[in-house]
């Protein structure tokens, strides 16, 4: 029996050595739960910032894309309404050409950073 006391000694000792407020029941509460809201949950504190990233990104994709499809409606009115537009969409776009004349590509080569 007699280690058993010496135990209960030092661990009133020891618990003697801590802070009260750190003692406190609620506060030993919502240490854990913050502990297990920010680092254990399913739904935790890290997965919510690279979510509001990732949402981030796909609002300025979404952005860029409603852009292309507003220029490409644009450009297919205008295809509809002028039969000038549809000539100069097929000679740029399908390399079309009329009988009496020449066509010729010039491609640009790729710039590189060999030196």
């Amino acid at each position: 029996m007699q280690p058993l006391f010496i135990f209960e000694v030092n661990m009133n000792q020891f618990l003697s050595t801590i802070p009260p407020w750190i003692r406190n029941k609620y506060f030993i509460a919502t240490a854990v739960f913050l502990i297990i809201v920010i680092f254990l949950d399913k739904n935790d504190l890290f997965t919510q910032i690279e979510r509001k990233k990732e949402l981030r990104k796909l609002e300025k994709t979404k952005e860029h894309y409603t852009k292309q499809i507003e220029l490409e409606r644009k450009e297919l009115e205008s295809l509809k309404n002028n039969p000038a537009t549809i000539e100069k969409y097929a000679r740029e776009k399908y390399l079309m050409k009329k009988d009496n004349e020449d066509l010729f590509l010039i491609t640009e080569k790729p710039v590189s950073d060999k030196k």
